[in-house]
């Protein structure tokens, strides 16, 4: 890990170079992702645009589950039983965090907001 004392370019060059998992999302999740970090971004006071961004940060989740988890059991065939409580647990997974992630959004000022915009656009790179 770098030392405090090293400057952050250097800190940036070894962020961008560590491993990392991506997940593929329908296009219409990514032109909806899209088209709300744009109006966040531009507008003045993005806090009116919060529960669209606590919305996609819902759906992705989502979807980054349904990926990581259910996908591989789809592909390894591991039967009806396995996929369906499987998809139960990620189910009732998504509905507890769903609104912890709206509460903790709908908290957030326009620079917050932004921030996690810009988060969110460096994971779709």
């Amino acid at each position: 890990m770098p030392s405090p004392s090293k400057p952050p370019t250097r800190r940036s060059k070894r962020a961008a170079a560590r491993p990392f998992f991506r997940f593929y999302h329908s296009d219409a999740l990514r032109d909806k992702t899209v088209a709300v970090l744009s109006a966040i971004e531009k507008a003045e006071d993005g806090t009116k645009h919060r529960p669209a961004l606590a919305d996609i940060v819902v759906e992705l989740t989502s979807a980054g589950m349904n990926y990581f988890y259910l996908e591989p059991l789809r592909l390894a065939k591991a039967g009806f039983l396995v996929e369906q409580s499987a998809g139960l647990g990620i189910s009732a997974s998504n509905s507890m965090m769903a609104p912890v992630i709206r509460t903790i959004i709908n908290r957030m000022d326009h620079a917050q907001l932004v921030a996690v915009c810009k988060y969110i656009r460096l994971l779709m790179k």
